[in-house]
């Protein structure tokens, strides 16, 4: 018999491992077919989702623009983000509420949503948008410091961000109304730099020139030497001659 098996090409040993194993490989197989329908529902289920989230974000756009106010707006937004979560429309939607709401002066309400944002979608390229309407709501809200700390925030995270530089001037505004000259002079001097002859360099390079002629005497003058005390000389004592 070990002779017989020996003897066999490698696909007639192929085929009589499939006879024996029978049973087996069929499990095996209906398993591969079943996580095949498996992958090939869910591909085909995202795209679904993906077309009809696309899909309702051009209705309620096409609303918006055809003379929708913008609470309507809004809540047309809103039902979007809502309805479909997870979807690339599902999260502009969502951004273009959390915007409409600001422009309306719901700023509480801007922020929550810009704030929902940043929690659901931590991946996606508009998140540096989300956390300037973040720190802009909170600003809107007369809440300096939260505002200062989500800005910086900002700045720290995605310096290249195209919001940074007004997020940088957003910030050292809220520094110089708190008298943190020093700092609001950095920041104005960094956008004025890096910004050059744009209508936000040119700004910023007004406020530098602003802040130089408030604190001259900070700004120009060297810094002075420390003090060390002066020792005096040890009295000479006089001895009287006899």
């Amino acid at each position: 018999m070990e002779q017989n098996v020996a003897g066999l090409t490698v696909f007639e040993q192929a085929w009589a491992w499939f006879e024996a194993n029978k049973k087996q490989v069929a499990w095996g197989a209906g398993i591969l077919v079943v996580m095949g329908l498996i992958v090939s529902y869910y591909v085909w289920s995202q795209d679904e989702k993906e077309v009809s989230a696309g899909e309702a974000l051009s209705d309620a756009v096409a609303a918006t623009l055809s003379g929708g106010n913008r609470t309507e707006s809004a809540d047309a937004y809103l039902k979007v983000a809502t309805a479909h979560p997870g979807t690339s429309a599902g999260a502009r939607a969502l951004l273009a509420a959390a915007g409409a709401l600001f422009t309306q002066g719901k700023y509480a309400e801007a922020q929550v949503q810009f704030q929902k944002f940043t929690h659901d979608y931590p991946d996606s390229p508009f998140r540096s948008q989300a956390m300037f309407g973040v720190a802009t709501s909170l600003n809107a809200l007369a809440k300096p410091e939260e505002a200062a700390r989500a800005y910086k925030e900002l700045i720290d995270r995605h310096p290249g961000e195209t919001v940074v530089p007004q997020a940088k001037f957003a910030l050292a505004r809220i520094y110089e109304s708190q008298n943190k000259l020093n700092e609001a002079r950095s920041l104005y001097e960094d956008i004025a730099h890096a910004q050059g002859s744009s209508s936000l360099g040119n700004e910023a390079g007004i406020k530098v020139e602003e802040l130089r002629s408030k604190q001259p005497a900070t700004l120009s003058a060297p810094a002075a030497a420390p003090a060390f005390p002066i020792l005096s000389k040890e009295p000479t004592l006089k001895t009287n001659k006899p």
